[in-house]
């Protein structure tokens, strides 16, 4: 019935901000932009890893989500890599904080932790 996840749509509270953080930070690919007049609004279409999969938005004045500990809801947004020990030192390097790398019990692949602008929380996990 479903092919594919065919993007995320993530809400920005700055706009600007964001945008430097996923672009220039991360490194993901801008394939368009367009701002909606009337609705004040900001679309950007990223992709990662030249696969189109993240779309950011700006509205004015977004309700604040919960996001821990534990939240109903989306819990985070993992991206693959193939190096997480490599990722983290690279993000860091940025000024991007990120928590300890742990082990996955049940698969025995590294991940950790890091967050948006926002407090979006964004997980590396190792292929």
């Amino acid at each position: 019935m479903f092919n594919r996840i065919h993007h995320i749509a993530i809400i920005c509270t700055d706009y600007e901000r964001s945008k430097y953080f996923y672009v220039n930070q991360l490194g993901f690919e801008v394939l368009a932009e367009v701002y909606r007049e009337e609705r004040k609004s900001y679309k950007l279409d990223l992709a990662v890893n030249g696969i189109y999969q993240l779309e950011l938005f700006s509205f004015e004045n977004p309700p604040a989500r919960p996001s821990r500990p534990e939240a109903a809801g989306l819990r985070h947004l993992a991206f693959e890599v193939d190096d997480v020990q490599k990722t983290v030192a690279e993000l860091n390097a940025k000024g991007i904080v990120t928590e300890p790398i742990r082990i996955d019990e049940f698969t025995g692949r590294k991940f950790a932790f890091f967050a948006d602008p926002d407090g979006l929380p964004l997980e590396l996990y190792e292929r």
